[in-house]
Formats: C-alpha cells, structure tokens, sequence
C-alpha cells in the first residue's frame, strides 16, 4: 500500500458520505427513518466496492481502517474525562435516577449475558463448531455499534477467530437498523397508546433533523476556539493531542507485546493511556485549552468514516457461511431490545417512562446518536431530564470497556462460565439493589404517571 492508496481510498469514502447525505437530504424515505448519511454511505461502499460489484477500487488495506480509526475514537473518551454529577434534588429525584441507573444497568447485563448462554446452549448445539464468542458480537455490534464492533471483532481476530469483525460489523449494522425502524414503530405504538408524556404526533419535527442539513438560524459553533490562529488553529492543536496520543498507543502496544505482554486490544490501550493524560493534565493550563466539543467533533468524523469502511468492507461470502446463527441470534436481540421497553422500562421509571425507555432503547441498538434521535422525538425540550440521569455515572463507560477488553480473550480459551457468570451476578445485584431502594414501579397505574391522557387518533 502507498500514500497515493491511503488518499484515494478516503478519497472515495468521502464522496461515498457526500452521496449519504444527498440521499439523505432528498429522498423522504431516509428522512422519515433518520437513517445516518454514513451508514447510506457504507452501503454503497459495500454494493459498488471489491466485495460487490467492483467499481470502487479500494485498496486492499480498507478492512483495516475501521480497526485503526477506532483507536482514536477511544483516546477522545479518555481524553475527554469524566464528570460525576451530582443530584441536588429531593428523595423522589433521588429514588428516580437510581431506578433509571439500575434499569440501565439491568438490561446492559442482560445484552451480554442472554446471548452467550443462547450461543453455548442453543447455537453450538446446531454448529458445533461455532466459536464461543459468537455471543459477544451481538452486545458489541448492537450495544457498542459500528466502532465497538471493529474494535472487539479485530481483537477476535488477532486471537484466531478471523471472520469475528465481518459478522460484529453486520450486527452493528442490523443494530442501527433495528434503533431506527423499530424505534419508530415502538415510538408510533406509544403515541397511540398514550403513554407519552410530551408529544402527540410526529408533525413538530423540524426539517434539520429530517434532512439532517442545518438551517442558518438553528446553526451554532461545534466548540470554542482556544488557540489564536496567529499561532496554531485550533483544530491542529486539538488533532495534534488525539493523533500524538492514538499513535503513543501503537507503538506502546508493540513494546508491549515484545517485552511484556501480547494481546492487549488496541482500543482499550488507547483508552487507558488517555485517560491517564486526563488524570494528569485535568487540572493545569495544558487541559484549559482542550476544548471537549472540539475533541467530539474529531471523534464523530472518525466514525462517520469507520463505519463507511466498516460496511464497504464485510466480505458477503463470510456472513452467508453464518447466515444461521446470526439469524437467530437477531431474533434474540431483537426480542431482548423489545422487552428492554415493555416491560423494563415501565417497571424501573413511574414518570418519563417511555421518553427514557426510548433512548435506552437506541443506544442499545446502535448508538448514542440513535437514542438521542429518538428521546428527541419524544421529549424534544428534554423535560424529563433523561440525558441529565444519564451523565450521572460515567465510571459505566470504563466498566463496558473493561468487558470489551477482557471477553475475547476468555471466550477464545473457553472461559465462557466465567464471562456468563459476570453479568449474571450484575443482574442478581441489580435485582437486589432494586429491592432494598424499592425502585420497582411497575404496578403503578397510568393514572398516576405523568403521561398523556389524550391517544392519537
């Protein structure tokens, strides 16, 4: 591979994305399921590139650009830190953001434990040869997405199970379309009902984010800046941060693997070794001047393009060879999902149940960006707080790293008890956390929720 490959395969992956957001902006089918202008980009990657019709000549470097950029989505979360906030409400706003954590917690168990158990017991029984760690391909594509997914599929990989990142790439997939459509209908359903608390019809949504072009009035700053360009633009002095570190990341790996230890994922090194910077430099002039919209805003570029190369790059022929298990194994997260709304969600939080059910529901599916599509759907002025609740426990992010990190290597030596074990102690110590707070409301009646009494017609 050359520089001039490098360039060119970003440079089709670019106007892949300018396509995406063309069909995005004009044709009312994508706008009326929100469907990502990367992930439209994606598929024409994955129809026209060397694994469709072949009219795209990406190089043959192109699987290996998912694994790479997530890196550096991963050194922004670390870079970017965390925050513990703290509730100054009364006991009823206290008791309501322990039952939404512990609904949070709950049904994130569930997504890693359900499909491990139903890989082992149901799956192998069919394809015995099927890899343990099939179970965990599910979690990491709909929980974590498009970037999780190359990130845990590549680590499979490394340690012998090579079509892992091919068919983690496709749940993710699956997932988002799962977020988006069922999302809508599951939002349709309730509206119907009158279990919404803040809308009545899908009339109000505004063109930008039907179209997902911003119009002028509604366009504000994506971050301060806080490097005068006289000296360096600020973009430069935040990528410089992100690339030195994601690079820092590589090259500490390989001494690792040479020295000390071999198999450590990248993604989760990266992490680490930013959160480290943070740790250090949180509190001096270095991190005044690291603006977090900034470090964002580079993270979401790398996974607009992650995902157009993680999609153009699935070889159809390795999915077709586990078209059955990764059949069934969507029909098992797609009923997990569904029950994460009816009747979880109903039965952790008495007022907003919906509106925080909903954006549970889309990150569970894909990512942030989809929940947050879809609470805003429902709660457009964020009058239940739900993204507030759900800021108040960042320290979750590093448990769901520390997972992604450790399962590959358990399931690929055959540890799967003790992986099946984790979550399920998660989940006994969720139900007994929401005994003793008394955070089970599900036999509360509609009348006393905060819900619309008016159903749509």
């Amino acid at each position: 591979m050359t520089i001039q490959d490098f360039v060119i395969d970003f440079a089709f992956a670019s106007i892949l994305i300018l396509i995406g957001q063309l069909l995005r902006s004009n044709l009312k089918i994508f706008q009326k399921f929100f469907i990502p202008a990367s992930v439209l980009a994606g598929f024409l990657g994955l129809i026209f590139g060397p694994n469709g019709l072949g009219w795209i000549p990406f190089s043959e470097a192109m699987g290996g650009y998912a694994g790479l950029l997530i890196i550096l989505v991963f050194v922004v979360v670390g870079v970017n830190g965390f925050e513990f906030k703290k509730s100054t409400g009364g006991d009823s706003q206290v008791k309501r953001i322990i039952g939404y954590q512990i609904f949070k917690i709950i049904v994130w168990a569930l997504q890693i434990f359900v499909p491990l158990i139903f890989t082992i017991f149901v799956l192998k029984k069919i394809w015995p040869g099927l890899n343990d760690g099939f179970g965990m391909l599910l979690h990491s594509g709909f929980y974590g997405g498009h970037g999780t997914a190359a990130a845990v599929g590549s680590t499979f990989a490394d340690l012998g199970f090579e079509d892992a990142q091919d068919i983690a790439i496709t749940f993710a997939t699956f997932g988002i379309l799962t977020g988006i459509f069922g999302g809508i209908i599951l939002i349709n359903i309730a509206a119907r009902k009158g279990q919404t608390a803040y809308m009545k019809d899908f009339k109000f949504i505004d063109g930008d984010m039907k179209t997902g072009l911003v119009s002028f009035e509604n366009r504000k700053p994506f971050g301060q800046q806080t490097i005068s360009s006289v000296s360096l633009d600020t973009l430069s002095y935040h990528g410089a941060f992100i690339i030195a570190l994601t690079g820092m990341t590589i090259l500490l790996n390989r001494w690792l693997a040479e020295h000390v230890l071999a198999g450590i994922p990248d993604f989760t090194l990266g992490f680490i070794v930013a959160l480290i910077f943070f740790l250090i430099f949180r509190n001096t002039p270095v991190y005044d001047y690291l603006d977090k919209d900034v470090n964002t805003r580079i993270s979401g570029s790398a996974t607009d393009y992650l995902v157009v190369f993680g999609i153009a790059a699935v070889k159809l022929d390795v999915v077709m060879s586990y078209a059955g298990p990764i059949i069934l194994s969507l029909l098992v997260g797609w009923l997990l999902v569904f029950i994460i709304v009816w009747p979880f969600g109903k039965a952790y939080n008495k007022n907003d149940w919906f509106e925080r059910s909903i954006f549970v529901y889309g990150y569970l599916t894909g990512v942030f960006a989809i929940g947050f599509v879809l609470y805003r759907i429902v709660d457009p002025d964020n009058v239940s707080e739900t993204i507030e609740d759900t800021a108040m426990t960042p320290a979750t992010n590093i448990a769901e790293i520390v997972i992604w990190s450790l399962y590959p290597a358990l399931l690929i030596s055959g540890q799967w008890l003790i992986a099946a074990a984790i979550p399920f102690v998660i989940i006994i110590a969720s139900i007994i956390a929401t005994k003793v707070t008394g955070t089970w409301v599900f036999n509360v009646p509609d009348s006393e929720r905060n819900i619309l009494k008016n159903q749509m017609k």
